[in-house]
């Protein structure tokens, strides 16, 4: 799948921030491709970049418009059909993240048959994959794991990625959701997989390798989420992870888009190694990671503090205070 770019990034009207996380992640981890982005009224998502017509978009020389937003089941709002034919008919491509594939919208596929422009379902792969078999392969891998959804495990392992790299060390992102794939240019969305080859289809996403070689592979969901549960479980066995950071997000009493109570880092740290060892015995924690970006920095800072306190892990805002602790754990853990 080869995606031109740059990019115009559409965030239709979403309701949070959350909401846009794939255009907030293409943003922030390749702003060189992100040339504008597109709002309905009503938008509460803002990347911080121009606001452009579709029109002005072509002219700042855009190839293809991303949909760049997630919601419950990946569907796609009936009122922003219109708004992705128009931006066919003005001469871009089309890609997509969302389980809905825009080729099935009777509309759209009209639209980019009639100008021979482009649709791209990242969230979708032609690829067969193999059930799992659990054989241990060679090579290192880190997983990110969390108390709920959208806490920053991406952001996590891509801030990991670029701190081992600083070290010298041999370290790839291994990207298992669309924002993952759109950033990595490759990878695959592991919850559109069919359920008995999700841990294959990881083993496939992080083979056998050399082995110092680190693969950070890109968690998804939580094991306490009644709607995600099984996408994290298939993808803890498939990651056979020597390693794993937890990823927390401080100030929710809830988990997203359910009524079901957070759990805390230590049951999820509990629950992670004794599921874990099913593909790998020796798997273990090597830090904490949390998205402060709720709380001033006194507060931050106290928090992962008593973090570190409790779990005896390095505890960071990977974003906001790096991840050097993480990084020198588990060079501790795991010598060279």
């Amino acid at each position: 799948m080869q995606i031109a770019t740059p990019y115009l990034m559409f965030l239709g009207d979403v309701p949070d921030t959350l909401a846009a996380k794939t255009a907030y992640g293409i943003n922030d981890w390749r702003p060189e491709w992100c040339v504008g982005q597109l709002r309905m009224e009503g938008c509460a998502a803002d990347l911080g970049i121009p606001d452009l017509t579709l029109e002005e978009a072509v002219a700042k020389g855009c190839k293809t418009m991303v949909v760049g937003v997630v919601n419950a089941g990946g569907v796609l709002p009936d009122h922003w059909v219109a708004e992705i034919v128009a931006a066919l008919d003005a001469g871009l491509d089309v890609a997509s993240g969302l389980h809905a594939r825009l080729g099935s919208i009777p509309e759209i596929a009209k639209a980019a048959e009639r100008h021979g422009r482009a649709l791209h379902d990242v969230r979708h792969t032609t690829e067969t994959f193999p059930t799992g078999k659990g054989t241990k392969r060679p090579g290192r891998r880190l997983l990110t794991v969390g108390t709920d959804c959208s806490v920053g495990k991406k952001y996590t392992v891509l801030a990991l990625e670029k701190g081992m790299r600083a070290r010298g060390l041999d370290a790839d992102f291994r990207a298992t959701g669309q924002t993952g794939v759109f950033i990595s240019g490759r990878g695959v969305a592991i919850d559109a997989v069919v359920a008995d080859f999700i841990s294959g289809a990881v083993e496939w996403v992080s083979p056998a390798a050399d082995p110092n070689h680190w693969d950070l592979i890109e968690g998804q969901g939580s094991l306490f989420h009644p709607s995600f549960a099984g996408v994290s479980l298939g993808l803890l066995h498939g990651a056979q992870a020597d390693a794993f950071v937890v990823c927390h997000e401080p100030t929710r009493t809830h988990m997203r888009g359910v009524e079901a109570r957070l759990p805390t880092i230590r049951e999820v740290i509990d629950l992670t190694v004794q599921l874990g060892r099913l593909t790998n015995p020796d798997i273990r924690p090597v830090g904490i990671a949390v998205n402060t970006h709720g709380l001033p920095e006194s507060q931050a800072r106290t928090l992962l503090q008593e973090a570190e306190a409790a779990h005896e892990l390095p505890a960071t805002d990977p974003v906001r205070f790096g991840v050097d602790g993480i990084l020198d754990r588990l060079a501790a853990a795991f010598p060279a």
